[in-house]
């Protein structure tokens, strides 16, 4: 077998490495020290299905953040992940309480209610965030069979619309959910720009404050593909091996996806990238506050800036810089930022935007 060094590929590049964007996370490639690990797991053969070493390493490293009763379960994607800790936390009959603007509701395709078999039970927020007070205008009817029934309540850290929750807001909302019977679960997708935020460790917002069960996100902060259900709580869950199988979730090479974990988590690569990110999104929200005409809708706490502009520079821009409306109508943007992001990629969007401000047939 030909060395590593020396194997032909006749892959070609069909992208511009330099496109920069601010739509999505998601759009960043991966980090090069998530591809030199993916490097270092390749060769050889290990046991399939999350029975090689470097899963097994994984879960070792897991604790380090989440404490020694965390048991993390490598899936593909984040979805698959919420799905599965979801199925995991509720009876058939049972019910999930979200944001309006959760993930799980607006951003999943219905995979929660059409593959998980669960109801999802809304709530509006002013900025995304659940309350104890917010949560109780659905928490009610468990005894009533016409009713799905409230078994969860799930959160975001951070928001759809990047705000953060206080580890004391999110400890309110688990003894508030636990009083009442209910379990908690925390969609992680972006865990470690709330962490960055906040400067804590994870463990401080999750398992220390009452937080059942974790779907940790890696593809958003610099892994390549791959997240985590972590059990917080061993109690709260059943059946987790054989959800993960049922829900198509459960890779054969499973190293691969564990690999990219530990890259980011065994040091502190998960926190360097979602500084980075953060601090980007923070000179970008400081630029934007200085033109007329634009404006910030909700705070900036971690890497995601939402932003109103007249619609014919949101459309101008856009051919300039890939993003995404939130809602077109009223000219709302989402613009968000990455582990790579750079301050000339942020002065040169800003830059733009004061360009087709000028040219706004608003400010005319």
């Amino acid at each position: 077998m030909a060395d590593s060094a020396t194997v032909r590929t006749d892959a070609r590049r069909h992208h511009d490495p330099q496109a920069r964007g601010f739509a999505s996370d998601n759009y960043a490639g991966a980090h090069p020290e998530v591809l030199a690990a993916l490097a270092l797991a390749n060769g050889g053969h290990q046991v399939a299905y999350g029975e090689d070493d470097y899963t097994g390493h994984l879960q070792r490293v897991m604790h380090s953040h989440f404490g020694s009763t965390a048991e993390a379960f490598p899936v593909f994607n984040g979805t698959g992940a919420n799905v599965v800790a979801l199925q995991a936390l509720t009876d058939r009959w049972g019910a999930v309480i979200c944001a309006e603007s959760a993930h799980i509701n607006v951003d999943e395709g219905g995979a929660p209610e059409r593959m998980g078999g669960l109801k999802l039970l809304t709530v509006p927020t002013p900025d995304g965030k659940l309350t104890p007070e917010l949560i109780d205008r659905q928490a009610f009817g468990w005894d009533d069979e016409h009713r799905a029934m409230p078994q969860v309540v799930s959160i975001a850290q951070n928001t759809e619309l990047g705000t953060v929750y206080t580890p004391d807001e999110i400890r309110a909302i688990c003894d508030h959910a636990h009083e009442r019977g209910m379990k908690v679960h925390l969609d992680g997708a972006r865990i470690a720009n709330a962490a960055a935020s906040l400067d804590v460790p994870m463990r401080t917002f999750t398992n220390t404050v009452g937080v059942d069960v974790l779907s940790f996100g890696g593809t958003k902060n610099g892994a390549l593909f791959g997240e985590a259900v972590v059990v917080l709580n061993p109690d709260a869950v059943r059946a987790m091996k054989h959800l993960r199988k049922l829900s198509m979730q459960l890779a054969s090479k499973m190293r691969f996806v564990s690999v990219q974990l530990e890259a980011l988590l065994s040091r502190d690569l998960w926190l360097r990238n979602a500084r980075q990110a953060n601090a980007m999104a923070q000179r970008l929200a400081e630029g934007v506050r200085a033109i007329d005409g634009a404006e910030i809708l909700y705070p900036v706490q971690a890497n995601a800036v939402f932003a109103r502009l007249p619609h014919d520079v949101g459309e101008r821009l856009r051919k300039r810089f890939r993003f995404y409306y939130w809602d077109e109508t009223a000219g709302d943007v989402r613009w968000m930022c990455a582990f790579d992001t750079t301050e000339d990629d942020v002065d040169a969007f800003i830059q733009a935007l004061k360009e087709e401000m000028a040219n706004s047939s608003a400010a005319k």
